[in-house]
């Protein structure tokens, strides 16, 4: 990724999706550009074609505070790519670039508050969308495939993700979007470089999802999962950061009480129960998936 110019490449990738009409500019025959125009922009913020060019093209690079509100609304951003237009545009000083060999560690606190939820699914996600530290249940959820424990390798590379998620291309919109939200303005975090140079080079629907700079932070959403033990389930789910650890994620899924889904989440829970307490066979080569204790995936 090239990190030389982040304001530029964000004001580019959001100018090539706004259509005319959404920013009631009247269509003026064929275009050649998608989006809007440079120009347009420029009259819309209220500034200077050349100053807005100087922008996208690096040679202005700290837009005051008002600049960058008015080209959020120039480009009709949302709450969270306003934010980070602004963090591009306001680069906190002195920032050191993370070492990396540093690992993500949950607080044993933590971990021992996951246990606490028997029936409720939960895991803590890293600033790349791992799944760092599991309960019992969360586990079960994303049990039993190629990649249950890096959500977005998950939905792009894993060969049933579709199956798994009936919605999927909202599901693949968001997690992106959640990617980048998650790592901010570090582009050049070496986990973060990792993760997006082998999703871009094996998956084209990332490729093209990462090159729209969407930014959404993860915080409360109804997903729909068809499990291959239980079958359907609709849960809610809410994202909490963890202030002791940060970067770190949270979430926690629950169902509507009687419904369907709290029901097939039940049942999902005393499958992992039952899978427990068979009798080990000494003789048998294969692991059970599903842990009855809360896992901590970055020790």
């Amino acid at each position: 990724m090239d990190s030389e110019n982040p304001l530029g490449r964000f004001l580019r990738a959001r100018r090539e999706l706004v259509r005319p009409e959404d920013v009631d500019i009247p269509p003026a025959g064929r275009r050649r550009v998608a989006g809007l125009r440079r120009e347009e922009v420029a009259l819309l913020a209220g500034v200077s074609t050349d100053y807005y060019i100087r922008l996208e093209q690096g040679r202005e690079r700290h837009p005051s505070a008002q600049v960058a509100e008015a080209l959020a609304r120039a480009l009709v951003l949302e709450e969270d790519a306003v934010a980070h237009l602004h963090r591009l545009a306001r680069p906190a000083p002195g920032r050191r670039r993370r070492p990396a060999a540093r690992r993500e560690r949950v607080s044993p606190a933590l971990l021992r508050m996951m246990d606490g939820w028997p029936r409720t699914p939960a895991v803590v996600l890293g600033r790349c969308l791992t799944v760092l530290a599991h309960n019992t249940l969360g586990g079960a959820l994303f049990d039993g495939h190629t990649h249950s424990r890096d959500l977005v390798r998950l939905v792009f590379l894993d060969p049933d993700a579709r199956e798994f998620y009936p919605d999927w291309e909202r599901v693949a919109v968001n997690t992106v979007a959640g990617l980048r939200a998650a790592a901010g303005v570090d582009e050049e975090d070496p986990e973060l470089i990792a993760v997006v140079g082998e999703l871009s080079l094996k998956s084209e629907a990332f490729r093209r999802l990462w090159a729209r700079h969407d930014i959404r932070q993860k915080t409360h959403e109804i997903k729909r999962f068809r499990h291959r033990l239980v079958g359907e389930l609709t849960l809610e789910y809410e994202a909490l950061t963890v202030n002791s650890a940060p970067g770190q994620q949270l979430i926690v899924y629950q169902a509507e009480p009687g419904s369907p889904s709290e029901q097939a989440l039940s049942l999902l829970g005393s499958l992992v129960a039952d899978a427990v307490e068979m009798p080990h066979d000494p003789m048998s080569t294969t692991t059970d998936p599903m842990s009855t204790t809360t896992k901590d995936s970055s020790a």
